[in-house]
C-alpha cells in the first residue's frame, strides 16, 4: 500500500510537470499565425506531446496557388534541448500512438518534431492537385516548419527519416543545406529511373545461393500452381474488394514477381517458405501474407507514392526472365504506370533532375550526414553506399540487415561508432 501511494504522489507530480510545461508550450504555439488547432496527446513516456497544423504554400515558388493544412507532431523535453525533426515520407497516424517512440530523438534526448508528408492522409490538399506533389515543394514545407519553430526550439536541429522518409531528409538537406545540424537517413535510396534497373541484379546476388534457389523454387512452383491458386487469389481479392486496372491473371503474376524483393527487403524467415510438397491452401495463404494485393489495386492508400515515384522518385522493375514459360504476361516493364497510376495521371513523364542534383549535391559536398543500410535490403542497391570517402558524410551498413536496419541493430562497436558521431554533432 505505502508502494502504491508513492507512487500515485509521483504520477500526481509528473501530471502537475507536464501540466505547466504543456501551457507554456501551446501558448509559444498558438502565438503562431501559421499554426492552428494545437491539441494534447497522451505518451506513455510522459513527456508532454501535442499535434497541430501549419498552413503551408501549395507551391512555394507561387503564393497564389493557395495553402493547405500539415499535420505536426510535437514531444517536447525542453527549450533548451536539441531538436529532431522526422520528415516523414507517408502519414502521421502512428506517430499518434501514446508509445511511440523515434531512435534519434531518443538517443540525443531531443524534442521531436514529427511531420507528415504533404498528400498523405491528413495533410492532403482539397481539392488534390497532383502537380504540386514536388519534392522541391515539400523540401520548402521543411524549411518552413523549421523557420516557423526556430524561436520556440533555438538550439540545434537534426533531421531523420526512415526509407521514402530517409530520402526526404537527404532531398530536403540537398535544398537546404544549412537548416540543420546533421542528418540521419535511414534505408533512403536514390533511384536514377523509373525502373532503375539495379535492384533486380542486387537480388539475383542477395544472401546465399541456396537461399535465392529456395526463393526462385517457391515463386516457380507457385506459377506452376496457377490453375488452382489463381481462382482462390481472385476469390480473395473480389471479397476484398479490390479492383485493378489490369486482369487478375497479371496481378497474380505480379505478386509472384514481387515476392523476392519483399522476402529481401523485410529479412524474412527462409523456413517460412512452404516445402514443395505443401498444399495448394499454405501456398495461397504464404503468397497473400508476403504480397498483398492491395498493393496493386486501384483502392491502394499509396497513390500519393506512386505518383511521386512516376514524376522523379523512381523505383524498381522485375526479373521475369526466369519464369517466362509460366506468366500470363510476356514481361513485367512499364507495370507502375500500366497498373500502379490513376489513368487521368498516366500523362506524367519521370524528370531525372532530381537524381542528378541529388547525386552532385553529395558527391560535390561534405556535411555531417549519416546514412544507414542493410546489407540485404533491395533498396541498398540504389543507395549512396559509394560515399565512403567523405569525412562528415558516413555511411554504416548492417551485416545480413534488411530493411529493418536502425543504429539499435547494428553490431555493437558500430553503435559506439555511430553515437560518438552523434556526441559530436551536438557539441560542434
Amino acid at each position: 500500500m505505502k508502494k502504491l501511494f508513492c507512487t500515485l504522489v509521483a504520477l500526481v507530480a509528473v501530471a502537475t510537470c507536464v501540466s505547466v510545461h504543456a501551457t507554456d508550450l501551446t501558448d509559444r504555439l498558438n502565438a503562431l499565425s501559421a499554426v492552428s488547432g494545437v491539441k494534447t496527446l497522451q505518451s506513455t513516456d510522459g513527456l508532454e506531446k501535442l499535434v497541430c497544423f501549419v498552413n503551408q504554400q501549395l507551391d512555394w515558388k507561387d503564393e497564389a496557388e493557395g495553402s493547405f493544412a500539415q499535420r505536426v507532431i510535437i514531444k517536447h523535453r525542453g527549450f533548451d534541448r536539441p531538436t529532431v525533426m522526422v520528415t516523414e515520407g507517408y502519414g502521421a497516424a502512428y506517430a499518434l500512438h501514446p508509445g511511440y517512440q523515434e531512435e534519434l530523438s531518443t538517443l540525443l534526448e531531443a524534442n521531436l518534431v514529427f511531420v507528415e508528408h504533404r498528400y498523405f492522409l491528413e495533410s492532403t490538399p482539397q481539392p488534390c492537385d497532383w502537380s504540386h506533389l514536388t519534392v522541391e515543394n515539400s523540401a520548402g514545407d521543411y524549411h518552413h516548419i523549421r523557420n516557423l519553430l526556430r524561436e520556440v526550439y533555438p538550439g540545434k536541429w537534426f533531421t531523420t527519416g526512415i526509407s521514402k522518409g530517409g530520402q526526404t531528409t537527404m532531398f530536403y538537406r540537398t535544398f537546404y543545406p544549412n537548416d540543420v545540424d546533421g542528418s540521419v537517413s535511414y534505408v533512403a535510396p536514390l533511384n536514377k529511373s523509373l525502373e532503375d534497373g539495379r535492384h533486380e541484379p542486387f537480388i539475383n546476388q542477395a544472401g546465399t545461393a541456396e537461399e535465392r534457389a529456395r526463393i526462385q523454387e517457391f515463386q516457380m512452383e507457385t506459377l506452376k500452381r496457377r490453375a488452382t491458386l489463381e481462382p482462390m487469389f481472385a476469390d480473395y481479392c473480389s471479397r476484398k474488394g479490390y479492383t485493378f486496372r489490369v486482369p487478375v491473371s497479371e496481378i497474380f503474376d505480379l505478386a509472384v514477381l514481387e515476392y523476392s524483393f519483399a522476402f529481401w527487403q523485410w529479412g524474412d524467415d527462409l523456413a517460412q517458405i512452404p516445402a514443395l510438397t505443401a498444399t495448394d491452401s499454405t501456398y495461397y495463404k504464404h503468397l497473400i501474407d508476403k504480397c498483398e494485393p492491395s498493393y496493386f489495386a486501384q483502392q491502394t492508400p499509396y497513390t500519393s507514392f506512386n505518383v511521386q515515384a512516376m514524376r522523379e522518385l523512381g523505383y524498381y522493375g522485375y526479373d521475369t526472365a526466369p519464369f517466362e514459360e509460366y506468366l500470363s504476361i510476356p514481361h513485367a516493364e512499364g507495370y507502375m504506370r500500366r497498373v500502379m497510376i490513376p489513368d487521368s495521371l498516366t500523362y506524367i513523364e519521370f524528370d531525372g533532375n532530381l537524381y542528378e542534383r541529388v547525386n552532385t549535391f553529395l558527391r560535390e559536398n561534405d556535411l555531417p550526414m549519416m546514412f544507414i543500410y542493410g546489407e540485404y535490403d533491395p533498396w541498398s542497391a540504389t543507395g549512396v553506399t559509394w560515399l565512403n570517402d567523405k569525412k562528415h558524410i558516413r555511411v554504416f551498413v548492417e551485416p545480413g540487415g534488411s530493411h529493418k536496419a536502425r543504429i539499435g541493430t547494428m553490431p555493437e562497436a558500430t553503435q559506439k561508432e555511430i553515437k560518438k558521431i552523434l556526441k559530436r554533432w551536438t557539441k560542434d
